[in-house]
């Protein structure tokens, strides 16, 4: 009977659109007063979820992410990928996925790549004669790049639930963020030459040249997030202090876009995000607790095992259920809630857990642009001013490049497991 109650308002609060972190608490309080528990469990349970010093990375990037984007890093990076790559044909759409994965190695999260990318090269893809959805569906789906290509605020998540370290987490995740981008760019660049979109003209190695001088102290602030975990100089959460250092300092002095007056906005802003984040943490630990305490991942396991115990047709299973589940829940939620069940079914029949957990989260990604509750989908409509009908039709040739590659890196191991045992011998 709790049971039912906990699932049945679990559902019910996401079918009325209510946040899925007020969802979690209500749905685990409602089983808690029908246990007749003292609801003292619920903030024990939340302390004991978000008592984790790896957490401590998410505020880091966060503010880091901001800092950078205050001081003026997205035109200088999409002024980098444009040289790169706008004079092919359908060069705007290029950009904006080079923009996005460049742009991903710094803010960690889908979102705000989305927003800060988005709210710059949609109008000006619109005014060079790309039509509005296909504008909106090409940043939408290239936004999910960012939470694959290190930093990663979804793999921060995975390495707190999992003991798998982060490090090797955001290294593991380099190799399938390039083949995403890639995979996005060769569509874009089929479908403008279907389409015929505009191309630019070739600026010359000189406008090449002054972008990356433009953007260098920008790009390479990635190469410190990720020099600082390969070298072992610095563990996660102090990269994460030491890139909002160099970002204040990046933008207020080298850049100069940075206003001393604007800090202080930032800062509360990046609080406010971070907490929003670890409470659903919190919440989500409490929610999981119940469903472990019911055996329900145990149920879950033993139900496919019935069904397989094929390596291949399990992580088939897999994607099946976390595509559906991508496209109704928020990511962080939904690997907290499903990672830990999950991940012990593949790792009963035999799937590395590193190569386990970065398919997971490339596959989550994919349900940010997946309706009806894809949040780059309606961020993306909003800036392109494009009906949510609109971008889904547009962007369904991005959603099938992405799932190719999840099935690449689902089935290649190489791909998410390589670079790591090569940079840790």
């Amino acid at each position: 009977m709790e049971l039912t109650i906990l699932l049945g308002c679990f559902l019910g609060g996401l079918i009325i659109g209510l946040p899925v972190a007020i969802t979690l608490g209500v749905s685990s309080m409602a089983y808690i007063l029908f246990k007749g528990m003292p609801l003292v469990v619920i903030p024990q349970k939340m302390y004991a979820g978000m008592d984790s010093f790896v957490l401590l990375c998410i505020p880091g990037f966060i503010l880091a992410g901001n800092l950078m984007n205050a001081g003026g890093i997205t035109g200088r990076i999409v002024r980098l990928a444009q040289a790169l790559v706008g004079w092919m044909r359908g060069g705007l759409g290029l950009t904006n996925v080079a923009a996005s994965m460049l742009f991903g190695g710094i803010s960690g999260t889908a979102a705000a790549d989305a927003a800060s990318i988005g709210g710059m090269m949609i109008p000006g893809m619109k005014k060079a004669g790309y039509p509005a959805d296909f504008s909106a569906a090409i940043t939408a789906a290239s936004s999910t790049v960012g939470p694959i290509i290190p930093p990663s605020v979804p793999m921060i998540i995975v390495g707190t639930l999992s003991g798998i370290s982060v490090g090797k987490m955001f290294i593991a995740g380099a190799i399938p963020g390039i083949m995403m981008g890639v995979a996005m760019m060769i569509t874009a660049w089929i479908l403008a030459k279907k389409h015929n979109y505009p191309r630019q003209e070739w600026q010359g190695m000189g406008e090449l040249w002054k972008a990356f001088l433009g953007a260098f102290w920008a790009v390479a602030m990635t190469g410190l997030i990720v020099g600082g975990l390969l070298t072992g100089f610095a563990t996660p959460t102090e990269t994460a202090i030491v890139a909002s250092i160099y970002a204040f300092v990046v933008g207020a002095f080298v850049y100069r876009g940075l206003k001393l007056r604007d800090v202080p906005k930032i800062l509360i802003d990046s609080a406010v995000s971070a907490a929003a984040i670890l409470v659903l943490v919190g919440l989500a630990n409490v929610f999981g607790w119940i469903l472990v305490s019911e055996r329900i991942p145990q149920m879950i396991a033993d139900s496919v095992l019935s069904i397989t115990d094929n390596k291949f047709l399990v992580i088939l299973l897999i994607n099946l259920v976390l595509l559906f589940v991508g496209m109704f829940m928020e990511t962080i939620a939904a690997l907290i809630i499903l990672f830990g069940p999950l991940l012990a079914l593949a790792t009963g029949v035999g799937v590395d857990p590193l190569h386990f957990a970065v398919f997971a989260v490339l596959n989550l990604m994919i349900g940010l642009t997946t309706p009806p509750v894809g949040v780059c989908l309606f961020i993306c409509a909003g800036i392109g001013r494009v009906t949510l009908w609109e971008v889904t039709r547009a962007i369904m040739p991005f959603i099938l490049t992405n799932i190719l590659v999840l099935l690449l890196v689902s089935y290649v191991p190489f791909f998410s497991t390589w670079l790591p045992s090569f940079l840790s011998n």
